[in-house]
């Protein structure tokens, strides 16, 4: 599996586990349960971070590879435009 793709699962896992936390602070909110609730929040937060973190990542990984795919095909236009002329 590419480095970007590694970036796109972890951030997707630390999705669904912030998705998970904010529903139990939600369940302990409602029962009065503050301190329980807070707790999954915090949790969540850290999840969500970590996501956005793997999600920036990948995109990066995402351009340089696309950039870097791009690089040869336009010196070789260049070089075909020379050869051209």
């Amino acid at each position: 599996m590419s480095k970007t793709w590694e970036h796109y699962h972890h951030a997707a896992r630390h999705h669904e586990k912030a998705a998970y936390h904010y529903n139990e602070a939600a369940k302990y909110d409602q029962a009065e349960e503050h301190e329980k609730a807070a707790h999954h929040a915090y949790l969540a937060h850290g999840h969500n971070q970590h996501a956005i973190h793997h999600g920036t990542e990948a995109a990066k990984q995402h351009a340089e590879q696309c950039n870097s795919q791009a690089a040869p095909a336009v010196s070789e236009h260049g070089a075909r435009k020379k050869n051209i002329a």
